[in-house]
């Protein structure tokens, strides 16, 4: 599927957040739960990594990266870097253009902060495909490879995407991103207008995929008929 590219820094006043929101967060009181404990370990990591830690996590990184998407360290301790996010999503989204519905299944790549949160990364890519449903209708997933196992995992809004990012390395094979609707009882999340609309989308997807069938067709018996009278043809 194509690759599409976009920064969070295009729009600062909407994306782009700076150190006054603070990078990091108190670890959560108790004995994690079962299935948690490794999320539990990335969050306590990231409540103590110092600036020099940071500065060789982001270094070790970036002697890891084979496809130029560097990370940049400021002097502020924040930086900066890129994701990639797949779209993968179930339904035909609600838009104000005719980008979404050949959105889906296409890898996205966004250049974003350290203080970038997932609810930021979800509005980022809602906007890139002109969709005009709530963001809190979809939630960021990262796909974990362990032992031949694959492990989604669905991130908190507050999360720091590029700071797993970081963490995990530049490798896709072992961290990726996915973009999905809420597992939450399918449809009923959904106004009757909204509904009316999936389906109008998906009658127009229906159509031109008949048509597109009729003319694969008609194009094979055009030509095994041509086939047929050459071989009848008196000699």
């Amino acid at each position: 599927m194509s690759s599409g590219y976009s920064s969070l820094e295009e729009d600062a006043e909407d994306f782009f957040f700076t150190a006054r929101t603070s990078f990091f967060r108190r670890a959560p009181q108790g004995k994690p739960r079962a299935g948690q404990e490794d999320v539990e370990k990335e969050k306590e990591t990231h409540n103590y990594l110092s600036k020099e830690e940071i500065k060789e996590k982001v270094h070790k990184y970036n002697l890891a990266v084979t496809d130029k998407l560097k990370m940049t360290l400021n002097s502020n301790g924040i930086y900066t870097g890129f994701i990639q996010v797949q779209m993968e999503l179930c339904r035909p989204a609600q838009t104000s253009g005719k980008l979404a519905p050949s959105s889906n299944g296409c890898m996205n790549t966004l250049h974003i902060s350290s203080t970038n949160t997932v609810g930021e990364v979800i509005e980022a890519l809602l906007k890139k495909f002109l969709v005009t449903e709530s963001p809190a209708k979809f939630a960021l997933y990262k796909r974990c490879h362990r032992e031949d196992q694959v492990y989604a995992c669905k991130l908190s809004d507050r999360e720091h995407p590029l700071y797993l990012r970081l963490v995990a390395g530049p490798r896709t094979d072992t961290l990726s991103f996915v973009l999905r609707e809420h597992e939450i009882g399918e449809w009923e999340a959904f106004s009757l207008p909204e509904l009316q609309n999936f389906l109008r989308i998906l009658d127009k997807e229906e159509d031109e995929q008949l048509q597109g069938l009729k003319r694969r067709y008609a194009a094979y018996r055009h030509k095994l008929e041509e086939a047929l009278s050459e071989v009848w043809k008196p000699g």
